[in-house]
This record gives structure tokens, sequence and C-alpha cells, in this order.
């Protein structure tokens, strides 16, 4: 299956990235002499080929409309309206290609009063409410950078979307856009909440959420070195479990969701964890039903028997980083390949096409 992936940042080149470890030929259009971004190439591209085009040449929009001839799907992450100013937008990639899967990502997407703002992450996640869900009492609310709106809702949204219409278009025979906005994905992504606040399970205010940093129970407390251990007890059983290995047998766990029981139980808990290094704790808590684990840092997590057991880091080059997943019992995703230089492949991929090198 052959993608083809317009060079930009972040979420775009992602997705093109999952697809070519799952063994897609993704081939990726760079923009010839100009730098590359941050967030763009690296690790991204690792089993990507690369053709480096100047997509205002003549000769080099006929080498990217031949390429679009000849693909299974697109992947491209510009401001809506870019690629049809290219002469490369839906209409007449499709006319040329029906079966082509035309696979954009946006933060707001193609249509509504915000398609031409700038944004970014933050921005995208906040407007559907999810970034509220990470609010701490008397603080702002904050999330990991990149993972939920680019990555999460972003991404793994279009790689879905093209998936799910390449194998629509095998029994059709025709190809579609996808429109995969950024703040659809994370908008979906929170129906389970959304679901919780209708059954009046989710409270909004952080003292009366034990998601929201209130409870003894499911946070992050600090440990005796600075580092810091995540707590996540949230059935009675795992809860009961927590009070017992860290002694606190005075403690009733049937008053678990006792909200006027949580700001002294909380400090007992926090002063409890400082007596021990984090490490220490591990040792008497982790692998048990008490649900807890590490909170560590990205240089200790490759390290973590855990990781290394199932394999969850590959060196590629004397580069670390996260093997591909999930795990096919049959059809293993592809071992990471080193990512190409950009335009490493454009002679190839030229002589591919029946141009002259």
């Amino acid at each position: 299956m052959r993608i083809v992936e317009f060079a930009g940042i972040g979420p775009g080149p992602f997705c093109g990235m999952l697809l070519a470890d799952m063994g897609a030929d993704v081939i990726v259009i760079e923009r010839a002499g100009t730098a590359l971004s941050v967030g763009a190439g690296g690790m991204l591209n690792r089993g990507k080929r690369s053709i480096a085009l100047n997509l205002k040449l003549p000769a080099d929009l006929e080498a990217a409309q031949r390429l679009l001839d000849r693909a299974d799907g697109l992947i491209e992450g510009y401001r809506p309206g870019v690629m049809e100013r290219l002469g490369l937008g839906p209409e007449p990639a499709l006319a040329r290609n029906p079966r082509l899967v035309y696979g954009r990502v946006t933060g707001w997407g193609q249509s509504g009063p915000l398609a031409q703002a700038a944004g970014h992450d933050i921005n995208y996640v906040a407007l559907t409410g999810v970034l509220s869900l990470s609010a701490r009492a008397g603080a702002a609310p904050t999330i990991p950078a990149t993972m939920i709106g680019d990555m999460a809702g972003g991404a793994l949204f279009l790689a879905f979307g093209l998936v799910c219409a390449l194998l629509e278009a095998r029994s059709s025979g025709r190809g579609q856009v996808i429109d995969a906005a950024m703040v659809d994905g994370v908008n979906t992504m929170a129906t389970l909440i959304h679901s919780l606040r209708a059954q009046n399970f989710w409270r909004d205010a952080p003292e009366q959420n034990f998601f929201l940093h209130s409870s003894p129970f499911y946070d992050s407390f600090e440990c005796a070195d600075g580092k810091h251990l995540s707590l996540g007890a949230i059935e009675p059983q795992f809860y009961a479990e927590l009070l017992r290995r860290l002694g606190f047998d005075d403690v009733d766990a049937a008053r678990q969701y006792q909200l006027r029981d949580w700001p002294e139980l909380r400090a007992r808990v926090a002063e409890r964890l400082l007596t021990r290094t984090r490490d220490a704790w591990c040792t008497l808590l982790e692998g048990t039903d008490a649900c807890v684990a590490p909170v560590l840092s990205l240089a200790e997590a490759p390290g973590h028997p855990h990781h290394q057991a199932r394999g969850n880091f590959v060196e590629v080059d004397g580069v670390l980083q996260p093997a591909p997943s999930p795990r096919f019992s049959r059809t293993p995703a592809r071992l990471p390949q080193s990512p190409p230089e950009p335009g490493a492949h454009t002679q190839d991929i030229l002589r591919e096409l029946g141009l002259d090198t």
C-alpha cells in the first residue's frame, strides 16, 4: 500500500510513521532546498522514502501528481486551501485517481469559523473542555505537550480514518476525503467523561472529583528523594490494599468516597510517602493490586523492567526510540529503520514514475 505524505510537523508525520511501521510504502514529499522545521522528520520519518520537490516548478508539480495517481492514500496537514492553491486539492486528485483516500489533518478542521485560525495542541484541547479535566484546585490545568491534541486527537484519528476509507475503497472502488480535526478527535475521546457527567458521577469541582488531584488515592505524590509515585486505587478492593500496604489500619476503607475525609487523609498519605524514596516504595508496592507506579522521566522509562521485557524501546543506529505498536500475532510490524535524509530517494522515485532524472 502506497501513501504519499506532504512533509509537515507533528501529527502528519506521526500518522505516516504509524503506517510505515505497519509496512506501508510511505513517500514523503519534502520541500526542496529548505531546512526541516522543529517537529518534522527525525524518528517520525523512520521507514519512509523521501523525495525533494519544488511544487512551484511545473516539472516537480507533475511528479507530485504522478505520485498521487499511483497512491492509495495521501496525508497533508496544511491550513485549508493550501493544497488547492498548489493544484493538488481533492477535486483534481480524485479526478485523476478515483480510488485515492485523501487524508487531511488540521487543528480546527476544514470548515467552521476557526478553520483558518492559527492554533496549537493546547488550544484544541481547551476548546473541547478536555483541558479542564486536568484541573487542580487553586491551579491552572496543564497537559503533556503534544500528546492529546496533536498525536491522539489528530494523528491517531487520521490513521483510523485512512484505514477505514482504504478498506471501504476496496469494495466501492472510490476514494474520499478524510477531514481529521484535532478538536473533533479530542472531543470524541471525551465520550466516557460525558457519559459519567450524564450519570451524575463526574463533578467539575476539583475538590469533589478524585480524578482532579484532591483525593488520597488517585494522584502523584512526592517521595523522600524528590521523585514521585502515582497512586490509582479507584476500586474498593484496590483502595483497601493500598491502605493496608501503607500501614493505615485505622482507616475505614468503606469511607473511600466520603469527601470530607479526603483532606486529612490526603495529608497523611503525602506525609507517609515522604518517608521513603520513590524506588524504595516501588520495591514494596509496584506489581501489587494497590495500583502504584513510579513517575519516570523520559530518560528513565526505557530501563524499566516491564518496558525491557516487552521490547517497548528499540535502538536504531545508536538512537533509542519507542517501538512500533500494537502487537500482532502473525504479521508483526517491521523493525524501525533509520529516517532518510530529505530527498534521499528522489532519483529512484522519479525513475519509478518514468520521469527524467
